[in-house]
């Protein structure tokens, strides 16, 4: 069904042309351009929204996702459903469709209008929604994000879904749940994956700039590419932390997993490669700028002759102590996988105390291995991530423990946090990062349909009851930005 509102980008411009020379002007829809729109004056920015839609929007001929439309625009949240699709009617008359029954989700963004707002969510109900005693309105709003992964849980004779707040709206009927989803200055949608080529193992952390990903590489010539992101969801590729002239020495290949972290007033890549005896090390290479260009050590920071050691990552505790933690590759030989964890020197590049072992794998959904740990610190515990079983299958998942010191003991959640679903396999090897909006944010890779490539993902982490969780994820429908 042909929408309405679906502008070229020569009659938006246009029609934002006349606009900011004060003269109206018919639209190609027959709607007419405001001379003056809400919140502007004549000479002065014009206000304008705009408008993001979900990945169920029906938009032939219009490759974009969005529209960009004159003054402030509004949506009441209200989701219309017609046949098999479902529609909502926007202030100014436009009337987007979306495939599916209760599929309307949007997100509106102003420029320089009256009355911006924080980033909001309106969470509208189905009309077989059973109403909460004292609760009239047909929706709730919301602070922050919230999502829906259009899951229904028949309960007979009623049904369920559960949002990602944790919140379980029931519906009259089965498979009777319907929801909508109006999203407010929370900088529109995003959808994954946001690097849609291989990039596993994706190390991420913010420069105080921008965010920079490192990713596994292999036996590329041209060792761990970097790219650069404001937002987690745009990224460039920037270079690589080894060009092929300047990979280390005493590596021979198998370049895995690479992390950059800023250790007092430098940046150091830490990352696994092959030694020239064979086993598997851990490396570190040092610069002046996220980005390079890194100066290996020379020789391995950590190296075992009798066992391979892999996936390190590094984090400093509440006192500003630097801890570094990594994974025995026991799994290659048949052994258990410990991680392990102990402190480094001030500098960060090299091992001081005790080695520790924090966990191994002793679950059975972690089966023979777990490995890419991440630690974050927070609320009086410190919560390492690690992912478990066969990277190449859909067995991989996410798993959290947690600790009140940096080197536990470390208490197992029990089941994943993350495993595969909505359409990606295998997801896992994730960093933990803080987004533009201010949520907690992982980054992790999982292989695409054609299981030719790990892409990566983000999806928001929420902590429920003391423990991370990832409602929704992997996800595979619109979700605001992060």
């Amino acid at each position: 069904m042909q929408n309405p509102s679906l502008l070229s980008a020569a009659v938006l411009a246009g029609a934002l042309s006349a606009l900011a020379a004060g003269c109206g002007e018919e639209r190609s829809d027959g709607a007419l351009v405001d001379e003056a729109p809400v919140g502007t004056s004549h000479g002065a920015l014009a206000c304008s929204t705009r408008i993001t839609y979900g990945d169920r929007w029906i938009h032939p001929g219009h490759p974009e996702q969005y529209d960009v439309a004159s003054g402030l625009v509004t949506w009441d949240g209200s989701c219309v459903n017609e046949g098999t699709n479902s529609y909502a009617v926007l202030s100014n008359g436009w009337k987007p469709y979306f495939t599916g029954r209760d599929a309307c989700v949007m997100a509106l963004d102003t420029t320089d209008c009256t009355g911006a707002t924080s980033c909001a969510t309106r969470v509208t109900y189905g009309s077989a929604w059973l109403h909460p005693a004292g609760h009239p309105a047909q929706y709730d709003d919301v602070g922050g994000r919230v999502t829906w992964d259009r899951g229904c849980t028949n309960a007979s004779p009623n049904s369920y879904t559960v949002l990602s707040n944790d919140w379980a709206p029931y519906f009259s009927g089965s498979n009777a749940c319907g929801v909508a989803l109006r999203y407010t200055g929370c900088g529109g949608l995003y959808q994954n994956p946001v690097v849609p080529v291989d990039c596993a193992d994706p190390g991420v952390i913010h420069d105080g700039t921008q965010y920079v990903a490192a990713c596994t590489s292999g036996g590329a010539a041209n060792a761990f590419p970097l790219r650069t992101s404001k937002d987690l969801v745009t990224w460039t590729a920037a270079g690589n932390i080894f060009p092929s002239a300047r990979r280390p020495t005493w590596a021979t290949g198998d370049y895995w997993a690479p992390e950059i972290h800023k250790v007092g007033s430098r940046y150091i890549a830490y990352f696994t490669a092959r030694h020239q005896d064979g086993k598997l090390s851990i490396g570190a290479a040092t610069a002046t700028s996220a980005l390079g260009p890194f100066t290996d050590l020379g020789q391995p920071l950590v190296h075992d002759a009798g066992m391979g050691m892999i996936d390190a990552t590094f984090f400093q505790d509440t006192a500003g102590v630097p801890y570094l933690v990594w994974k025995a590759d026991g799994n290659a030989v048949g052994q258990s996988t410990p991680l392990y964890g102990q402190t480094l020197s001030a500098d960060g590049l090299s091992l001081t105390g005790t080695r520790r072992t924090l966990m191994s794998n002793t679950l059975a959904w972690e089966g023979g291995v777990v490995e890419a740990p991440w630690v974050v610190a927070r609320g009086g515990y410190y919560y390492l991530f690690y992912s478990g079983n066969s990277y190449a299958n859909s067995t991989y998942a996410v798993g959290v423990a947690r600790a009140t010191s940096p080197l536990g003991p470390y208490t197992k959640l029990g089941n994943p946090i993350l495993k595969t679903a909505g359409g990606w396999v295998g997801p896992g090897h994730n960093s933990v990062v803080t987004g533009p909006g201010g949520d907690t944010v992982m980054v992790y890779h999982a292989w695409n349909s054609a299981h030719t490539a790990r892409v990566m993902l983000v999806d928001a982490i929420t902590w429920p009851n003391g423990w991370p969780a990832v409602p929704e994820a992997p996800s595979a429908g619109s979700r605001p930005m992060p």
